[in-house]
């Protein structure tokens, strides 16, 4: 079977397109959407679908965004179709909010199709993901720490997070983008390459052209046995949350009010009782967050001004008084000498830093231990601070090209309000943050080549 017959196959099959419906098709220029909106002008006549264009321009490319604006709407001119273009200045947006770049960029454009898809009385936008976006997609969250629901990837069809009256359907998501690129040199349908899908520095772009090279070292067939295992997670989630929202019908019908029901559940259908309930709250169900409530009930966390959650014995979720969260003060000095070998161990705001300086071995290589890391403690001097999160703290996460501030950073890994006030972190001599407790560890004292000795932390809550 062709390409083409694949696609139709996959949307006629999975009733992603209705005969006689009217869809906008989301069009960046780039390969996959131009492949896609031609295959589906194409069918579009013997269908009676009603198709429209629509096109978001970032701004985050100067004149190449203003190019891709233009090809795709020189190519709806030329198919007949209707084109709508939205803009705006994503990075200015992405400070406004303090979100990532690419968080703002995702919640604009959907809130420009949403509007395109009403303007249009369309039901249904359509967008271009394919295979390879759903591997990288499965290694975001996974190095991002998601569970069942997070790691499940992309749905061929799903509601619009902008309106959930509009459904959002990919149809090329079962195939890989050298297939799509082949076709579109074959056919000679026009696109535009995006330069700034080169740029590392953004999270997906370091897992497409650094991770995934690696891994094929290892794993020639590292796409289809990451879509296996994806597979795999998304039957067991939705088995864990379908025996989820049976257990939350019968306690809001009254039939299991023992105190004890929720603790007798199993922990994955317990998170998923959790996280239905924060989604029902318009709260976002983060692990810490979801962790926090299943261990812990009766205590409530901030999630938001004024906002706080609570959960109580019985499985419920409840929104709860918020406390006002203010910074931890104290803070606990360690002296070292760099130049020699030395050791010690310190508690600090509930956690236990055994430490030592050490030569660097010869061959070294980091480990992937838990609760373990190492850095270069020359970089660090003879002397580090442990403290709390202060207002203004910036630090660079180990991989990115500038410093960020530590509540944007806390904001992009959904940490919750109150947990980012307990965690630990340590600064250099030089008053430069180097390590925050579960996160990434800074640039600034990573292990190169040049170092010559190690210092290795050993972190653990007591």
């Amino acid at each position: 079977m062709n390409l083409p017959e694949l696609i139709k196959k996959q949307i006629t099959s999975q009733g992603m397109l209705r005969r006689g419906e009217r869809a906008v098709v989301a069009v960046s220029g780039g390969v996959d959407s131009m492949v896609l909106l031609h295959l589906l002008h194409s069918w579009a006549t013997g269908m009676g679908w009603g198709l429209s264009v629509a096109h978001f321009n970032h701004q985050l490319r100067g004149r190449s965004s203003d190019a891709d604006e233009r090809l795709v709407r020189a190519t709806a001119d030329r198919l007949g179709l209707a084109c709508d273009v939205g803009r705006a200045d994503v990075r200015q947006c992405a400070r406004r909010r303090k979100v990532s770049v690419e968080m703002a960029a995702r919640d604009l454009r959907h809130a420009f199709l949403a509007r395109c898809a009403s303007k249009r009385k369309a039901a249904v936008v359509v967008l271009a993901q394919h295979a390879d976006d759903q591997v990288e997609h499965f290694l975001m969250r996974l190095m991002r720490g998601a569970g069942g629901a997070g790691l499940r990837g992309m749905a061929g069809q799903s509601f619009s997070p902008a309106d959930r009256g509009i459904r959002l359907v990919r149809p090329l998501l079962a195939l890989p983008k050298a297939e799509v690129l082949a076709f579109a040199r074959l056919q000679r349908i026009g696109f535009r390459q995006d330069a700034s899908n080169e740029a590392v520095e953004f999270d997906r772009n370091w897992v497409r052209h650094k991770l995934l090279p690696l891994l094929r070292c290892r794993q020639p067939a590292i796409e289809r046995t990451v879509l296996r295992s994806l597979g795999i997670v998304e039957a067991e989630t939705d088995y864990a949350r379908r025996s989820a929202l049976e257990w939350l019908a019968e306690i809001r019908r009254g039939r299991r009010v023992r105190p004890t029901a929720f603790e007798q559940l199993h922990p994955a259908v317990q998170r998923h009782v959790i996280q239905e309930q924060l989604i029902e709250l318009g709260c976002e169900p983060g692990f810490d967050l979801v962790e926090h409530l299943r261990n812990e009930p009766g205590r409530s966390v901030t999630v938001a001004a004024r906002k706080a959650v609570a959960r109580e014995r019985s499985g419920v979720v409840r929104v709860a008084a918020a406390q006002i969260a203010k910074f931890a003060g104290g803070q606990r000095v360690i002296r070292i000498v760099p130049t020699r070998q030395t050791r010690g161990c310190v508690e600090f705001g509930g956690v236990v830093v055994n430490w030592r300086v050490l030569r660097k071995p010869a061959g070294f290589s980091m480990k992937l231990e838990r609760n373990v890391e190492y850095f270069d403690a020359e970089r660090v001097g003879a002397r580090l601070l442990l403290r709390h999160w202060r207002p203004g703290d910036r630090f660079r996460p180990i991989g990115l090209t500038a410093a960020t501030k530590l509540q944007d950073w806390f904001t992009n890994r959904k940490v919750p309000r109150t947990r980012r006030r307990e965690l630990v972190l340590a600064e250099t001599e030089r008053g430069d943050i180097f390590w925050v407790e579960g996160e990434r560890i800074a640039e600034v004292c990573k292990v190169t080549p040049k170092t010559r000795r190690l210092l290795e932390l050993r972190c653990k809550r007591s």
